[in-house]
């Protein structure tokens, strides 16, 4: 089976599956859940997200939230590679034992589940932090890289969306550079991974979309302000 077609249909269903199905633990949900017993979407924003955890239930709950998110894009991508090496059904037309290809499949369904959780009525939070954890495994320089744009965009504006925006937006040239000159992928291969990854940040920006508007009109919270009636 190794290289067919078929093996490579298999391979892509089975990192669907895994990534959709880790992205479908809610760190949010489950957090409020476990410390709280409450549902996070029924206070604040109504976002199972992080920012929306910390305003309503603290860093407790927000640490606690932080680990399941990261910990779930991570996990989905390493178990999606290893699976995809063991098997050796699909890997890259040039002859060699590379299937990071695989990885950035699993990371589009990790931010679908995550968007659209199974596990919880398909309501969840905006991809986010999910969609920076594959880059735990994928590469740790561009996820070091998105946290240093979001921390600076962060700290100049003080609003945690337009930073997770422009990150993301950030993320597309960066893997497309990256995936050449540091990882040594062909430009086909590379735009490729690249273009993959633009799946995940068209969905990150479109769960964004009210933020966006309120961004547009002024009326956009910054973080540590005041929530006003």
């Amino acid at each position: 089976m190794q290289g067919t077609v078929l093996g490579y249909v298999l391979s892509i269903l089975i990192a669907a599956v895994i990534g959709y199905l880790f992205g479908s633990i809610s760190g949010a949900i489950m957090s409020v859940r476990a410390l709280k017993h409450e549902d996070v979407r029924k206070f604040g924003s109504g976002n199972a997200g992080l920012t929306n955890v910390l305003r309503c239930f603290g860093k407790g709950c927000g640490i606690l939230t932080l680990i399941i998110d990261l910990g779930k894009g991570a996990a989905a991508i390493g178990l999606s590679q290893w699976i995809a090496e063991t098997l050796a059904w699909a890997p890259l037309s040039d002859g060699s034992r590379n299937f990071r290809w695989v990885c950035y499949v699993t990371a589009i369904f990790v931010v679908l589940g995550h968007i659209f959780p199974l596990w919880h009525g398909f309501k969840g939070g905006k991809g986010v932090l999910v969609g920076v954890s594959v880059f735990l495994v994928v590469n740790p320089l561009l996820f070091v890289i998105l946290l240093l744009i979001f921390g600076i965009v962060l700290g100049l504006s003080k609003y945690v969306s337009l930073s997770s925006i422009i990150a993301t937006i950030c993320v597309v040239p960066a893997t497309l550079f990256l995936e050449h000159f540091q990882h040594g992928a062909k430009w086909n291969m590379a735009w490729l991974y690249t273009a993959m990854i633009a799946v995940d940040a068209v969905l990150i920006i479109w769960s964004h979309r009210e933020n966006i508007q309120r961004l547009r009109t002024g009326t956009e919270r910054r973080i540590g302000a005041k929530k006003t009636t």
